[in-house]
């Protein structure tokens, strides 16, 4: 049982502290309720490009990283559609340092016109790396589109094309960090040998006197998925792929544990369904996998596979089919699903460890409603039972609930 307390400051910033006096290290993790999903669709990969301007520096402080390293600790951060979150790690006894940095990028971010043209470079090579010039790294920008079509989460975190990114103005970040980047819109997570009123003392000290912000209501139209889509792309990629995504629920829906294990049903490592009969024993695939894009809103649950040079795209797809078939008509063995809880437990409990791990997921669920999440997950994971995979597998398994990407490997490109 992880016990944590909390309380919120009179500017609405809210504070978790949970006390772990096993190590000497504490980590706070600063999560912002903002990601790609709060952008303009005309000027995408915002919030991805203000996860590298808060390290940029801030009116006090010209360089982040450099009083963070001397204090002996470590800070990183990362974005997504639903979230921007922010971590330190360092000895407890430098605790205050954290606080500084925090509270001052939050207060007092630089919005100069240096800072910004630096980190629009940065965020430009990063998209022409992981997008352009990857195989396969423009997949995200096909099938969000394909999986979305009013919901914001129709374009990627990196942004939907590299001129949003330069066409980005001082004047945009600071309408965009005004509005976001506020303690009634963040939430603190402290964990480590620290004490509840240690940290509001260090609260009120660093953090109370940042005023309030307006925060945008969000009003998003959610997506009816009602008929099958589907996209072939020809480009220089190593062999032909395949990517299904089935519409599913939202990460508080009751079936997320569900559509979780059957996740791993169908391709937790080597044992896995999806493994065994299309790449180890049928010769099909080189590589296949599933998951969850387990957001806050609803998601998808993905299917990708790198097929073998002599398999064609419709015999790789009905091969898939095949499996997702066996999954809605015939009942998983008990062990089977046992197995599975077991290992998500164990999974759960080691990753839950350390105090960074600790904190950023308290954040997170904390984010989503219930901080005490993070003590009830495995419960919810083995209260999942056989009926409950079948019915969520045809529920979701479905042709006019998927959306298929698939990339045609052409010769005659370079990769």
């Amino acid at each position: 049982m992880i016990e944590f307390s909390r309380f919120i400051l009179e500017n609405g910033l809210k504070v978790l502290v949970q006390e772990d006096f096993s190590t000497p290290v504490v980590a706070i993790n600063v999560l912002y309720d903002v990601g790609s999903k709060d952008e303009s669709p005309e000027l995408t990969g915002l919030a991805h490009l203000f996860e590298h301007l808060m390290f940029g520096g801030s009116k006090n402080i010209k360089d982040f990283d450099t009083p963070i390293q001397q204090a002996g600790g470590e800070c990183n951060a990362f974005t997504n559609s639903d979230i921007t979150n922010f971590y330190i790690t360092l000895p407890v006894e430098n605790i205050e340092i954290a606080f500084w940095l925090e509270s001052d990028r939050m207060k007092s971010l630089s919005f100069s016109k240096k800072s910004l043209k630096t980190q629009q470079k940065v965020v430009i090579e990063e998209f022409k790396e992981t997008t352009l010039n990857e195989p396969y790294g423009d997949m995200w920008h096909h099938l969000s589109e394909m999986s979305y079509k009013t919901h914001p989460y129709r374009w990627p975190t990196i942004g939907l094309e590299i001129d949003h990114i330069s066409k980005v103005t001082v004047e945009d970040i600071k309408n965009f960090f005004y509005h976001h980047y506020c303690p009634n819109n963040a939430i603190l997570v402290v964990s480590g040998p620290v004490k509840e009123l240690q940290i509001k003392e260090l609260c009120e000290k660093w953090f109370s006197d940042i005023p309030m912000g307006e925060i945008p209501k969000r009003a998003f139209l959610f997506d009816k998925k009602e008929k099958e889509e589907r996209k072939e792309i020809k480009a220089p990629v190593p062999s032909n792929a395949i990517y299904m995504a089935f519409n599913m629920p939202e990460r508080l829906h009751p079936d997320y544990y569900t559509y979780d294990l059957i996740s791993d049903i169908l391709s937790n490592g080597r044992s896995a369904r999806l493994f065994q009969k299309l790449v180890k024993e049928n010769h099909l695939f080189s590589y296949i996998d599933a998951y969850l894009y387990g957001s806050i809103d609803p998601g998808i649950f993905i299917i990708e596979g790198r097929l073998l040079d002599e398999v064609s795209l419709e015999e790789a797809e009905r091969a898939i089919w095949e499996e997702l078939e066996k999954l809605k008509t015939t009942p998983i063995e008990e062990n089977e699903l046992q197995k599975l809880q077991n290992q998500v437990e164990s999974t759960l409990i080691f990753s839950e460890t350390g105090v960074q791990n600790k904190a950023t997921n308290l954040a997170y669920f904390e984010l989503v409603g219930d901080a005490n999440l993070i003590n009830t997950e495995a419960k919810l994971y083995q209260e999942v039972t056989i009926e409950n995979i079948q019915k969520v597998a045809n529920q979701t398994f479905r042709k006019e609930n998927l959306s298929v990407l698939t990339y045609l490997k052409n010769s005659d490109k370079k990769i």
